[in-house]
């Protein structure tokens, strides 16, 4: 009844069949692995908002490399904002994908080392892109500032590539680093999303905080395809039943038909 599985059509079929299972199973392991790496940086960024504010030398120091662990850390520091020295990022974009500048601004500390701060989002809406813009002040004299602990900004991370020969005052990517060499002076590792105090007249437009990585879609696809390995054995069977029945009916018809003539 099923020797027609022998027939080359479903030798290949069947190939195919038993390809596809163990595919489908391994992109359903993929998409596991997905759903547990993203639901593990969703939990390191919500332990990290949700944490008590710390002065920022208690986390980072000049050369020190921002961990995953550190990154969002809400932490403070108290001294006076450089605007001498002030600097924008080109190329950045705010909640309703305007491009735009970031801006970056000096912070020195008491100590006398300088924590960099991106003060936030302003238009692009100077004569051309190689004037440098205008930036609303930062407040003046000696204050307080908090805000999300950042990593330096790599090309490989962001896909921002660091272009050169841009205009004074301009950069592309945020790294203490190259801004310890530009400022001569000990610059610590990483930056702060500023938060607090509010800018007057809300600008520059502060960064909204970081949104959650869509972990349960990762899991819905885990979910589907093995649902698609278990269809596959089922879908096959079903075929299967399908084509004998029809070769069944097909060969008794064939008998019926050779019999009326015998039997007139």
């Amino acid at each position: 009844m099923y020797r027609f599985l022998l027939t080359r059509q479903w030798v290949i079929l069947t190939l195919i069949s038993l390809l596809l299972i163990p595919t489908m199973i391994r992109l359903g392991i993929w998409q596991k692995h997905r759903y547990e790496e993203r639901s593990a940086r969703n939990q390191l960024v919500a332990d990290a908002l949700g944490a008590k504010p710390v002065p920022a030398e208690q986390v980072t120091e000049p050369g020190h490399a921002v961990t995953r662990k550190e990154r969002y850390h809400t932490v403070t520091a108290t001294g006076t904002f450089d605007t001498a020295d002030e600097v924008v990022v080109r190329r950045r974009t705010n909640s309703d994908d305007e491009v735009g500048y970031h801006v970056l601004t000096p912070f020195v500390l008491t100590d006398g080392k300088v924590l960099l701060v991106n003060r936030g989002w302003i238009p692009s809406d100077g004569p051309s892109q190689t004037t440098f813009p205008k930036v609303p002040a930062p407040p003046a004299g000696k204050v307080t500032v908090q805000g999300r602990l950042m990593p330096d900004e790599t090309t490989a991370a962001s896909g921002i590539k660091d272009l050169k020969g841009l205009p004074d005052r301009q950069i592309m990517l945020i790294n203490s680093e190259e801004q310890a060499r530009r400022l001569g002076k000990q610059v610590l590792g990483g930056y702060i999303q500023q938060t607090a105090p509010e800018p007057k007249g809300d600008t520059p437009e502060q960064i909204s905080d970081p949104g959650k990585e869509d972990a349960p879609l990762n899991y819905a696809y885990m979910i589907q395809w093995w649902l698609f390995a278990a269809g596959v054995p089922y879908g096959f069977f079903v075929l299967a039943r399908r084509e004998a029945r029809t070769r069944a009916e097909a060969a008794e018809q064939e008998t019926a038909e050779a019999a009326e003539p015998a039997a007139v």
